[in-house]
This record gives C-alpha cells, sequence and structure tokens, in this order.
C-alpha cells in the first residue's frame, strides 16, 4: 500500500477586495454554472509576468486584475466577456482563453481586450478554457464548452506559431488545464469530468498517439488548472477538494497542497523571487493562496533564448 503523501498547508496572499465585489450582480455565466446562485468573483487564470506581478481572470463579471508582489488588486480591464485562462507570453503579450469569445489579446495600459483566434473556418469553439504555449511559441488551448462524460467532444487544439491551426484531440470530456512534460513529448490535459489526467504522447509529426489516464483521481469537481516544475513534477489543481496535488513523473503522489479557505482550487502557477512558491487561486473566496514547495516551477519557453 502506498503511503499517505505528506500535507504541506497554505496561506492566504491576497484577497479581493470588497470594492471589486460584484454582491448580487447577474450575469450569464452564474445563472448556468451556478444555477444562479449569487456570487461576488470567481477568480481564474493565474500568470506571472516579468516584474513579479499576478494577473488573473474573473470569469462572470468578465474582468481582469493584476495583483502586486505585496498582494495589492488593480483592475486592468472589464469588458463583454467569460475569460477563464490567462497566459502571458514571452514577448510580453498577454492571451486570454474566453469562454464567450475565443483567444483573445488584452492590451494591459489601455485596458482593451480584442479577438486573437475566434473563428477558425468561420465557426466559434464550444467554449474555450485553458491554454500553454510550447518553447517553439506554438499556442495549445482546450475547448471545453459543456462538455463531459454525456457528450465527451471537447477538443485540444493547436495553433503554431508559423504554420497552421490544427485539432490535437477531439474526444475530451471537459479538457479543462494543460501543459507539456519537461521535453515537450507529452501532453498532460486535465480532463475535469472524468475526473482524471491524460497523458498524451506526441509523435514526430506532433501527432497524439496511445493516449491515456496519467492519474486518476476521485471526490470533490476533478482536475483543473495545473502547472510543472524543474524535475517534471505535475502540480493538479482538483476543484471541489480544496487540494492541490503534486504527482512525480510517474504519476505517484509526492505531496498534498491543503486550502486553508475553501474548495474550489481552480489553477496555479509558481512564482517568487526563487520560482518556488505556488499560487493557488480559491475561486470562491476570491482568494489568492500560496504554499512554498522544494522545487522551482517550470518557466514557459525554458528552452528558448
Amino acid at each position: 500500500m502506498f503511503a499517505a503523501p505528506p500535507v504541506i498547508e497554505t496561506e492566504v496572499f491576497a484577497r479581493l477586495p470588497d470594492s471589486f465585489r460584484e454582491g448580487d450582480r447577474r450575469s450569464d455565466w452564474l445563472d448556468v454554472q451556478r444555477r444562479g446562485a449569487p456570487l461576488d468573483s470567481f477568480l481564474e487564470g493565474p500568470s506571472f509576468d516579468r516584474d513579479g506581478n499576478l494577473y488573473c481572470v474573473d470569469i462572470p463579471f468578465g474582468r481582469v486584475f493584476r495583483v502586486s508582489p505585496s498582494g495589492e488588486f488593480t483592475l486592468v480591464a472589464e469588458y463583454d466577456g467569460e475569460p477563464n485562462g490567462l497566459k502571458i507570453h514571452k514577448d510580453g503579450r498577454i492571451f486570454i482563453a474566453d469562454h464567450k469569445n475565443g483567444i483573445m489579446l488584452l492590451d494591459p495600459d489601455s485596458g482593451t481586450v480584442e479577438p486573437f483566434y475566434d473563428r477558425p473556418v468561420l465557426q466559434r469553439f464550444k467554449g474555450v478554457n485553458d491554454l500553454f504555449f510550447t518553447s517553439r511559441g506554438d499556442l495549445y488551448f482546450t475547448d471545453q464548452g459543456q462538455t463531459g462524460l454525456q457528450d465527451p467532444t471537447g477538443l485540444v487544439y493547436r495553433l503554431r506559431a508559423e504554420g497552421p491551426f490544427e485539432t490535437v484531440l477531439d474526444t475530451c470530456p471537459s479538457p479543462n488545464g494543460l501543459v507539456f512534460n519537461r521535453d515537450e513529448t507529452q501532453l498532460f490535459v486535465a480532463m475535469t469530468r472524468a475526473n482524471c489526467v491524460w497523458r498524451a504522447p506526441l509523435m514526430l509529426n506532433d501527432t497524439a498517439s496511445k493516449v491515456g489516464v496519467f492519474v486518476q483521481m476521485s471526490g470533490g469537481v476533478g482536475p483543473d488548472g495545473m502547472a510543472l516544475d524543474d524535475d517534471g513534477n505535475l502540480a493538479v489543481c482538483h476543484a471541489g477538494l480544496g487540494a492541490v496535488w503534486l504527482f512525480s513523473p510517474l504519476g505517484e503522489p509526492l505531496a498534498r497542497v491543503n486550502s486553508c479557505a475553501g474548495l474550489m482550487t481552480t489553477n496555479c502557477a509558481y512564482g517568487g523571487p526563487d520560482n518556488k512558491t505556488l499560487y493557488i487561486t480559491e475561486s470562491d473566496s476570491g482568494q489568492i493562496l500560496t504554499a512554498r514547495l522544494d522545487t522551482p516551477g517550470r518557466t514557459m519557453f525554458a528552452h528558448m533564448d
């Protein structure tokens, strides 16, 4: 029998100020996803810029925030959208996976959000969820919509830095967070409603082959956002369970990071001066939690000059 993994406790790094909490404001996202239950924010999509600021999104109210290293929130943008994932490109551009609109670009100076890739072959997406850039600058993103075990038709797409738009996976039950292994030969995708993480080996022509389950989980809602460290260990946010699991490259559980707030641990990113602090969005309470880990997180574009 496996021994229970060690438990790492979190602490609150920052809380969305009351001045930014929306109270009884309604949104289509809340009406569908939360059956109309009131919620004053739903933070997601953490990603760091070069100055150590943490960007995150607020899905139901179409907002993007910047959080300073001292934990102060600034509203960067508010627009007609449902921003779910956010990643910052090597060149400084800020990309948003918007469930309503597609892949968007944010100008943090003006606060404008404009379409980057929204209608391939004149057809809109089901509802994009999260995104990841490879060392070559290729953009991978998940298209989840309302898919699940009842409708396993979610997709994972690739938009090459210089080249075509391609489908990588097309039979996914609720594809969510995604990240590559260290040498970018295997793509990990969280399948939230199947409560597991898939591993998709890529062939020499970048097509997926022999896709299988890397980790089968249980309880909560399911795996959500993910991040990789320099040893190849995979941090998996377990939404609805109030935990982030750390798995070795072999899929062995190394640690459980416990939420000190609510159960909706949705996404994470490594940051801090030594990149050994895991920043976690706890969406229901509108807070960002932190946990200290032994190994620094792996930076996107790590192989590039």
